[in-house]
C-alpha cells in the first residue's frame, strides 16, 4: 500500500485561496544556531533544502528579530539583510518549487539576551537575564513598525509567508497576560485591551505584504501557566487575528519557565492536539498543532480526529529529513524516529551551542558531515551492536563499506535496550528499530551471541576493526561493597535481582535518576496515558482553567518504596541532566517523595543498611537494597590486544570515553569516525 493510500488526509492539498500547500506536514520553526554561526545562511541553505526534497510540504524556519531589542544575532531589518536572506529561500524553491518556506518573526521581549530589551510592563521574567524596559507610546509605535518591516523584507527576499509568534513568554504574550502586564492604559486593563498589541501586529503586518502572502500566528492555546489565559480570551484572539488577517492559526502550548513538559520523551504522543480541535471548532482559517507528533501514523490519527487541518513536526525534521518522503514510498520502517531526548537540540540552544540531533548527528552539520561514497571500499569489523557501534555500522554501510557487526549478546542495542525500560523513555525502541531495518536494508552481516578476540578479528583479514565494546560499571572500593543487599543498575533495570522496599542509590548522575524514576514508578509499564500525564502534571484539559493549570494540584502515583538518591559531589542533585528536562525529572522524584543528599562520604555496607557521612556527621540510610549507579570504565581490552597485534583498529563510543553514559556523545563521535574510514 502506497502512503497516499495509508495516510490520506496527510497527503491531500490545502488550498489557502492564493496558494496551495502540496500536503499537512510542514516543517515546525527551531532556533538551530546556523542563524549566528559564520556562512550561516549558506549552512542554513543546504540544511532546508534537503528538508524541502525529503517532502514536507511547507518550512518555518528559526526565529529572526525585526530589531535589536528583539534580541538575537541575524535579525532582518534591512534590505541588505534580506538579501542574504535569498540564499535560504532559492535554494529551498530550487529543491521543490511546491514547498513554501515561511520566515518566523521572532521578539524576545524580556527574554532577549540584551539590557535593550523590551516588553508591556518593566517585570523580570524568571528566566531572563534583565529587567525589560516598559514600552512607551512611542516604543509600541517603532514596534509595529519595525514588525511591518521585517515581514516586508521577508517577502523581498523570497520567503512564501512569515510566522508572527505570540506565546512562549516572548514579547507578544507578555501583553496578553495580567501577570506581566500591568499597564492601564490602551495596552492594558482588560483583555480586549492587552490582546490589542498583538492584534495589531498582525493588521500592520498584513498590510505590508499584501493578500496574497501566507501570514501564519502562533497561539498561546494553552500557557501551562498559572494566571495564563482564560479559554475565552484564547478564543477572542483567535478570532481577533482572523479578522485581522492572518492566513493559519497555529496553536502552542507553553511558556519557557512554565513547570509543566510539553515536548519531553515523557509526554504522550499528541498529547496537546485536542486542545487545537476545539479552537479550530471556533475559527475560520485553518490550524496547525503540534508537539510529540513524530511519526506519520501519529500525524494522520490527528487529521482523522479533526484536531487540526496542519500537523507540524520540528524536532522530527531534525532526527530525518526524509520522514515524510519515507511515509509516501511505504518506508515507514526506515523513518529514523524522534525520541524527544531534547539532547542535542533544546538543550544545545538553551546553552548557546549549535543544534544537532542524537540520532542524527548530521542535522546541522550537512556542509560538514558528509556522506560520502567511498572509492575504495573496505571490510570493516565493528565489534559491540551498541549506539555507537551500530551509528558507525549503518553510516559506513551507507557510504558503500562492508560491514561485520559483532555482538556478544543476544540483541542489538547495547545500552539503549536499558534505556528503553525506563518510565518515559520508551521512545528508545524506535531508534533500535530503525538500526534493526537499516542493518536489513544496508546488508550489514550481523554476529550475535559471538565473543569477538583479537587473534580471531586477525584471521579474518578484516582491514579495520572498530571497537565499540562499551563499558563496565564501576564498582566503588567501599567496605561491604559485596553484601547481598548490593546490586548493581543493570541488574536492577532488568529485573534481575529483587528490590526491597527501602532503597538507597549510590550515585545521582542520568543513571541513578533513571533507577530512582523506575523503581518509584506505578502502575503498567509502556506508554503514558494522556489522561495519567495530566493528572501527574495537574493539566485540565476538561475545563481549561487559565493557561490550563490554574488552581489544578498534581497527583502523583508512586510505588510507595522510601527511596535515597545520593552523590559524592556537593552540588546540587541533577546537575548533570539535560537542561530543558533535567527538572522535570528531579520534580517528579520529588513528588514521589524521593530523599536526594550530595556531598555523601561512602563508609560501609552491612546488614543495617549504608552508612554513610556527611558534613562530617555520621549517618545510617537504613536500606533494604542498595544499587550501584557510581559510574562506567571503559572496555579496551580488546582494542589494545589488537593494537599489538599490528591490526588497525580504532575506539567508538563508550570504549573511546566513558564520562557518564552519553548516547548523543558516541553516536556523534562513531559517525564522525565513519565519514573518515
Amino acid at each position: 500500500m502506497s502512503g497516499a493510500d495509508r495516510y490520506p488526509l496527510l497527503f491531500s492539498p490545502l488550498d489557502l485561496g492564493f496558494t496551495t500547500l502540496k500536503n499537512r506536514v510542514l516543517m515546525g520553526s527551531m532556533h538551530t544556531g546556523l542563524e549566528d554561526v559564520p556562512h550561516g545562511f549558506e549552512r542554513q541553505a543546504v540544511f532546508f533544502a534537503e528538508r524541502a526534497r525529503g517532502g514536507v510540504g511547507m518550512i518555518i524556519t528559526g526565529g529572526i528579530p525585526p530589531n535589536e531589542e528583539a534580541g538575537g544575532g541575524s535579525k532582518l531589518s534591512t534590505p541588505e539583510e534580506a538579501e542574504q536572506h535569498r540564499l535560504v529561500t532559492t535554494a529551498v524553491h530550487a529543491a521543490d518549487p511546491d514547498v513554501k518556506i515561511v520566515m518566523q518573526i521572532l521578539h524576545t521581549g524580556p527574554l532577549a539576551g540584551t539590557p535593550r530589551c523590551v516588553a508591556p510592563s518593566a517585570i523580570r521574567s524568571r528566566i531572563g537575564r534583565y529587567t525589560p524596559n516598559e514600552l512607551d507610546e512611542v516604543g509600541i509605535e517603532k514596534q509595529l513598525a519595525d514588525f511591518a518591516n521585517c515581514a516586508a523584507l521577508a517577502k523581498s527576499a523570497g520567503y512564501d509567508g512569515v510566522e508572527i509568534i505570540g506565546s512562549a513568554g516572548y514579547l507578544l504574550s507578555t501583553f496578553l497576560v495580567e501577570r506581566t502586564n500591568q499597564r492601564t492604559d490602551q495596552w492594558g486593563g482588560p483583555f480586549e485591551n492587552r490582546m490589542r498589541f498583538p492584534v495589531e501586529v498582525v493588521r500592520r503586518v498584513r498590510e505590508a505584504v499584501g493578500p496574497d502572502f501566507i501570514v501564519v500566528f502562533r497561539i498561546a492555546a494553552m500557557d501551562m501557566l498559572e494566571g495564563g489565559m482564560a479559554w475565552d480570551e484564547v478564543v477572542t484572539l483567535g478570532k481577533a487575528v482572523e479578522a485581522a488577517g492572518v492566513t493559519i492559526v497555529s496553536t502552542h502550548f507553553c511558556w519557557h519557565e512554565a513547570p509543566v513538559p510539553t515536548i519531553a520523551t515523557m509526554v504522550p504522543r499528541a498529547a496537546f492536539t485536542q486542545v487545537t480541535g476545539r479552537l479550530r471548532a471556533a475559527l475560520g482559517v485553518p490550524l496547525i498543532t503540534s508537539n510529540r507528533i513524530n511519526m506519520p501514523a501519529v500525524a494522520e490519527a490527528v487529521l482523522e480526529r479533526g484536531d487540526a487541518d496542519l500537523v507540524s513536526m520540528a524536532r522530527p525534521m531534525l532526527a530525518d529529513p526524509d520522514l515524510v518522503k519515507k511515509a509516501l514510498e511505504g518506508r515507514e520502517d526506515e523513518i529514523n524516529t524522534c525520541i524527544a531526548c531534547n539532547q542535542a537540540c533544546l538543550d544545545h540552544t538553551f546553552t548557546g551551542k549549535l543544534t544537532s540531533c542524537l540520532v542524527n548527528p548530521r542535522a546541522c552539520n550537512e556542509t560538514e558531515l558528509v556522506y560520502a561514497p567511498v572509492g575504495n571500499a573496505k571490510h570493516i569489523a565493528v565489534v559491540g551492536a551498541g549506539p555507537a557501534g551500530l551509528s558507525f555500522a549503518v553510516t559506513a554501510a551507507q557510504r558503500g563499506h562492508k560491514v561485520t557487526l559483532i555482538e556478544s549478546g543476544d540483541a542489538i542495542g547495547g545500552q539503549f535496550n536499558l534505556a528503553r525500560r525506563i518510565p518515559g523513555k520508551e521512545e528508545f525502541e524506535e531508534t533500535l528499530r530503525y538500526y534493526r531495518r537499516m542493518i536489513e536494508v544496508l546488508g550489514i552481516e550481523v554476529r550475535l551471541n559471538t565473543r569477538a578476540d583479537a587473534a580471531g578479528l586477525k584471521a579474518e583479514g578484516f582491514d579495520e576493526v572498530v571497537v565499540a565494546t562499551g563499558i563496565e560499571p564501576r564498582r566503588p572500593a567501599v567496605p561491604g561493597i559485596d553484601h547481598p543487599k548490593v546490586i548493581g543498575y543493570i541488574d536492577a533495570i532488568l529485573g534481575r535481582r529483587e528490590i526491597g522496599q527501602r532503597v538507597a542509590i549510590m550515585g545521582a548522575g542520568g543513571i541513578g535518576f533513571d533507577v530512582a524514576e523506575l523503581i518509584t514508578h506505578a502502575g503498567p509499564s509502556g506508554a503514558v496515558d494522556i489522561d495519567v500525564f495530566a493528572r501527574e502534571w495537574g493539566i485540565d484539559f476538561k475545563n481549561h482553567p487559565r493557561g490550563g493549570v490554574t488552581g489544578v494540584t498534581p497527583v502523583v502515583a508512586s510505588s510507595g518504596r522510601e527511596v535515597t538518591l545520593m552523590q559524592r559531589k556537593a552540588d546540587a542533585l541533577g546537575k548533570t541532566l539535560g537542561r530543558t528536562t533535567g527538572w522535570t525529572h528531579r520534580a517528579t522524584l520529588q513528588r514521589r517523595g524521593v530523599r536526594m543528599m550530595g556531598g555523601v562520604e561512602y563508609v560501609a555496607i552491612d546488614d543495617a543498611g549504608l552508612h554513610v557521612r556527611i558534613g562530617g556527621e555520621d549517618r545510617l540510610i537504613e536500606a533494604d537494597t542498595i544499587i550501584v549507579c557510581a559510574g562506567q570504565e571503559p572496555l579496551r581490552a580488546l582494542y589494545d590486544d589488537l593494537v599489538a597485534q599490528g591490526v588497525k583498529a580504532s575506539l567508538a563510543g563508550g570504549a573511546f570515553e566513558a564520562m557518564e553514559l552519553d548516547a548523543k556523545r558516541a553516536i556523534d563521535q562513531a559517525t564522525r569516525l565513519a565519514v573518515a574510514a
